[in-house]
């Protein structure tokens, strides 16, 4: 069954742009358990928000998951992972931070409570819920 989550990245490190540019990723360099834990768990096929963090504070686009997790490359010791994203489609407009905390039916998603969660889970509705605010 299909997943839905989110991903957080400051657009002066990685952007969405040079994401598109590149035409996949690795997502490495994730070193919260809880984040760590829900790269574990995203499957081939999973949709993916892509926000940029810090400086624009938006949803700006989707993404896919292309490869389940495997040991993170870019860990020196420990015990983390990494999956690979590929891009599908910018979103029409960038949903912001505020436009989410201003709709009731977001207001558990993790990005709201746990804000420096960089990899969160989504449930439809919610994943829906921004997509329907990109566009209107």
């Amino acid at each position: 069954m299909k997943k839905f989550w989110l991903v957080k990245q400051e657009p002066s490190a990685y952007s969405w742009d040079d994401f598109v540019k590149d035409g996949r990723t690795s997502w490495t360099g994730v070193r919260n358990f809880t984040a760590r834990n829900n790269l574990r768990a995203m499957q081939t096929g999973d949709a993916v928000l892509f926000y940029h963090s810090v400086t624009s504070k938006a949803v700006v686009g989707i993404a896919e998951v292309a490869r389940t997790a495997y040991p993170d490359p870019s860990a020196k010791e420990g015990d983390w992972s990494a999956v690979d994203l590929i891009p599908k489609q910018a979103l029409p407009r960038p949903v912001t931070l505020d436009e989410i905390k201003a709709q009731p039916q977001l207001k558990e998603i993790a990005l709201v409570r746990l804000s420096r969660l960089s990899v969160q889970p989504l449930s439809k509705a919610e994943f829906e819920e921004i997509l329907r605010m990109a566009r209107g």
